[in-house]
């Protein structure tokens, strides 16, 4: 594959991802309300924050669009260049630009969730199939330990590097994988930067109180 190709399939990919990205399945659940998420709670037109302004229903809506956003255009690129040494490189990519999208829909005032929804989509559809049971499993842990969606959500940023590095490790585009896949944990604990801050003074919201 020619450096122009290269760079031509990189730019579609990120491009179509963010488009893709844009969809706040969150936002539209809110207007359903007649609200707009991004006023309520925490602000994020994200899965969480719906929970707790709508209930379960709206939240599982939410969740569910947020994962196919991601799960579509991933699926569809991976089936079209399998083949392909560096189908992978170019499913991160696409999924790099999903999360940009739902972090910075560009119709709502780049306001938008915090791509922990669309992070977990990525791992689904690009990563080796133990890693999703082992994530999955890991969240619900840490979760239901801690009581903080924050703390289980800065767990599953790590998911799409761990995966580069057990299943592509050696390959040719190896190094070039692994900076991409570290962006998305990185911009999962830019996204977080508020809760982190607010868990290391002891006054994050918890998902349930105790009784």
């Amino acid at each position: 594959m020619g450096l122009t190709m290269n760079y031509v399939e990189i730019i579609l990919c990120l491009v179509a991802g963010y488009f893709c990205g844009c969809i706040s399945s969150g936002y539209f659940v809110g207007r359903f309300f007649r609200k707009d998420i991004r006023k309520l709670g925490s602000g994020n037109a994200g899965t969480t924050n719906v929970l707790r302004n709508f209930g379960v229903v709206p939240a599982i809506i939410t969740f569910v669009g947020d994962l196919a956003k991601a799960v579509v255009p991933i699926l569809l690129i991976r089936f079209c260049f399998e083949t392909q040494t560096y189908w992978y490189l170019l499913c991160l990519y696409c999924g790099l630009g999903v999360v940009l999208g739902h972090n910075y829909p560009f119709y709502l005032g780049f306001k938008g969730g915090k791509g922990i929804a669309v992070t977990s989509a990525v791992v689904m559809s690009a990563a080796h199939p133990i890693m999703i049971p082992v994530g999955l499993a890991i969240f619900i842990v840490v979760v239901a330990l801690t009581r903080y969606v924050s703390v289980g959500s800065l767990f599953v940023a790590w998911y799409i590097p761990a995966n580069t590095l057990i299943y592509h490790h050696g390959e040719e585009h190896f190094i070039h994988m692994m900076l991409i896949s570290l962006l998305f944990t990185l911009f999962a604990y830019f996204q977080h930067r508020e809760n982190i801050i607010r868990l290391i003074h002891g006054n994050e919201n918890k998902l349930w109180k105790r009784k």
